[in-house]
């Protein structure tokens, strides 16, 4: 009988299962497809050494109505969705009020951004996946003299508070920096400390890959199957029932719905994403995010990625288009963007807990339960960090 099982072989789960390994535990990955498949694939490839600061909600009337009458495209959302997000926004609306922001979610939060690059340095290295990874940080765009002026504030309270280096651009520089531009912009700040991964999927891949090479096992499965047995757990895979003291639940935007039958009722707000890729001959140098368009543009293996903000509803909400083609439409005012790349539009779901923070340990209710999901944003960058807390937590094997 394998010691732990974890579900889930996303960024999160896949670096869980390596954390809980190198513990010396015997683990089995479990996932209904392949490793970084899901949500660890869409995103912008970022690890975010410079997000100190996780996303609060906007709280400023002007924002607020923006959003709320459609205005803005980093955040949307459509009137069937209201009664799935409205109690979860709230609360998260409560967790952004300053005071208690600044307290009690931004410490533990930048300690664990602190770390990362390290975390993610060795699994790199162990993975032999340098190849997919670039550091020369990545830049936020602004189109406006006021959002760059705001921007600026914000990157030199940063650079004194948590140390995070950036480059401040007028507009000259920033079309030096970039050639290919087609629009004059009002400037840039070059986040320098970030690093950029080409194939974030791909990444996935590599650390289960090494997983695999240190004897972890990976099995396809129904993670939804989960049960007790005795004083244990069993779970579904397509090889016949698997066995485990322990479980650890990495399924992201998954998990609620999972542990609700265990007895935990968790809000989360479902922040869903979009991405499309194009064939580009001169596009951006560097990531780019176009902050007041709610556009990211990231150069990948599969061409230039543009992804969306994030749109508000229930997880088995239909897809939209709104938001990807107005960020497409974005992307073509500052690149010249070549045929799409065949295949439909990518859709997947950021995992927002309320309170901001990532719920990392045991259950309350049910012994030999433990979690590891709702890093909002956040996932691909913090995936090895939480990994190597929980594994702290849950301690080495038990000698029998």
């Amino acid at each position: 009988m394998t010691e732990i099982i974890v579900l889930g072989a996303g960024m999160v789960g896949v670096s869980t299962a390596l954390a809980l390994q190198e513990q010396g535990h015997t683990v089995t990955l479990l996932d209904h497809r392949g490793p970084g498949e899901e949500t660890s694939h869409g995103n912008a490839g970022m690890i975010q050494a410079e997000a100190m600061e996780p996303y609060p909600l906007p709280l400023d009337p002007g924002t607020v109505l923006a959003i709320a009458m459609g205005r803005t495209n980093d955040v949307a959302w459509r009137l069937s969705g209201l009664p799935h997000f409205l109690g979860p926004v709230l609360r998260y609306a409560r967790n952004s009020m300053p005071k208690g922001y600044r307290a009690n979610v931004v410490p533990e939060w930048a300690g664990m951004i602190r770390r990362a690059q390290d975390d993610h340095g060795k699994l790199i290295a162990a993975a032999g996946a340098d190849d997919l990874i670039a550091r020369q940080g990545f830049r936020k765009v602004y189109r406006t003299a006021k959002g760059f002026d705001a921007a600026a504030a914000t990157a030199e309270r940063y650079r004194a508070e948590h140390g995070v280096p950036s480059i401040l651009m007028d507009g000259r520089q920033v079309a030096e920096a970039e050639p290919a531009l087609r629009k004059t912009l009002a400037g840039a700040v070059h986040w320098t400390s970030s690093w950029a991964c080409r194939d974030p999927g791909g990444l996935v891949r590599r650390y289960a890959d090494l997983f695999m090479a240190r004897r972890g096992s990976l099995v396809l499965g129904d993670a939804m199957s989960l049960e007790r047995t005795g004083a244990g757990w069993k779970v579904q895979s397509h090889n016949g029932p698997i066995t485990a003291e322990r479980v650890v639940v990495c399924l992201g935007p998954w998990s609620p719905a999972l542990l609700a039958r265990f007895g935990h009722t968790i809000p989360m707000v479902f922040k869903r994403g979009y991405h499309r890729h194009f064939r580009v001959e001169n596009g951006p140098k560097l990531p780019m995010m176009d902050v007041e368009m709610g556009t990211f543009l990231s150069p990948m293996v599969a061409g230039l990625r543009v992804l969306t903000g994030a749109e508000l509803g229930p997880l088995d909400m239909p897809p939209g288009t709104r938001q990807i083609d107005r960020s497409t439409a974005a992307a073509r005012e500052l690149f010249a963007l070549g045929d799409k790349v065949e295949g439909p539009d990518w859709v997947g779901t950021r995992p927002c807990l309320p309170g901001m923070l990532p719920m990392i340990g045991p259950s309350a209710k049910q012994d030999g339960l433990w979690f590891n999901f709702g890093h909002g944003h956040q996932g691909f960058t913090l995936g090895p960090t939480t990994a190597r807390l929980l594994a702290e937590r849950m301690g080495a094997p038990v000698s029998r």
